[in-house]
């Protein structure tokens, strides 16, 4: 493979890696998005994957173009260099929150499907952290490399074995007339995922030799994501009263036996890892700039703290959190489509 070829892909793995975090794993993020509004849900996932092929590439070039090294930058370039601070604040707190969420979704995930101990599964994540974290971009790249194929596949097993679709139609008029939420949903769903992901995709794009691979990459990775979404609601769809499981996608698993249980585990886990280690490197990379502290003081402060907020629980931290950030995240995307690139 050459190395341009690889750069674009590494690009697209990353972009995917980072969007796709505890709530999309599970099913839970999907459904509240997409399949709660049943065949519209289609139709809701095409417009975020639009967006997230036109936006996260339009992003990651004017990364580029303004020599941004870390949201502080990309945040100065967009709101003015006043109204960035406040910006950068709510950030680096929805960042961190977003971190002890997906820290917590380790330890419920090993609790509730390893039947292991909370803290095992948030102490070992910790630990597999700072080392990946140690190696800096390059780290992050490599996992992404990793995982993104791991999903892709995972996310095609469970299709196929659904494929007899018990005869629910895939277009219902009835949905996209009953209400108006479904049109706003996809937006949202973006504007948030694109917030959080610029903490990764604005250093990722100094790492491309120029601005073809950069739209590769970012064309490639909202693909991906679009996919990896359709074939999601697709499975999602075709459960009854799916809006009643925690973990929608595991009551599918369940019945697949016990190698597709474990091979979801470990998807669910590489998932969570993948969001969780792009959102702390954006987290270091602003603090660092900030703060006269070394790189490993501050990994080390935003791993306790981490620890400490995921206490919480994974359930609280998603009902408090998530509703918050992303009405901050539509003035994000708002910002961002109304930019003009230099």
């Amino acid at each position: 493979m050459s190395g341009r070829m690889k750069q674009i892909l590494q690009i697209a793995a990353t972009y995917i890696g980072t969007v796709v975090g505890a709530g999309f794993a599970t099913g839970r993020e999907i459904v509240e998005f997409f399949t709660k509004y049943g065949s519209a849900g289609f139709a809701g996932i095409l417009i975020s994957g639009f967006l997230f092929i036109v936006i996260g590439t339009k992003l990651m070039i004017m990364a580029r173009r303004i020599g941004a090294s870390s949201f502080d930058d990309m945040n100065r370039h967009l709101f003015g260099s006043a109204a960035s601070r406040v910006v950068n604040i709510l950030m680096l707190i929805m960042l961190f929150g977003v971190t002890g969420v997906m820290l917590s979704g380790t330890g419920a995930l090993f609790r509730e499907q390893l039947h292991l101990p909370f803290q095992a599964g948030v102490i070992l994540t910790l630990i597999v952290t700072y080392l990946v974290m140690k190696k800096g971009i390059d780290g992050i790249l490599w996992t992404n490399s990793l995982i993104v194929p791991i999903m892709i596949l995972f996310s095609l097993v469970l299709s196929f074995s659904m494929f007899d679709f018990g005869g629910r139609q895939l277009f219902v008029a009835d949905d996209f007339t009953g209400g108006w939420k479904w049109l706003v949903s996809p937006f949202t769903y973006a504007a948030f995922n694109l917030t959080l992901a610029q903490a990764v995709l604005v250093p990722l794009s100094r790492e491309a030799t120029d601005e073809s691979v950069i739209k590769w990459g970012g064309f490639l990775g909202g693909i991906g994501l679009t996919f990896i979404l359709l074939n999601s609601h697709y499975v999602l769809y075709s459960v009854p009263r799916v809006l009643s499981y925690e973990i929608p996608i595991a009551e599918i698993v369940g019945g697949l036996g016990i190698m597709v249980h474990y091979f979801f585990v470990l998807v669910i886990y590489g998932e969570i890892f993948s969001t969780l280690i792009g959102n702390l490197f954006g987290l270091a990379g602003s603090l660092r700039k900030n703060m006269r502290l070394s790189s490993n003081a501050i990994l080390i402060s935003l791993m306790l703290g981490s620890y400490l907020l995921s206490q919480v629980g994974y359930a609280e931290l998603l009902h408090y959190l998530y509703p918050v950030f992303g009405m901050i995240a539509l003035i994000f995307l708002a910002a961002v489509s109304a930019k003009k690139l230099n």
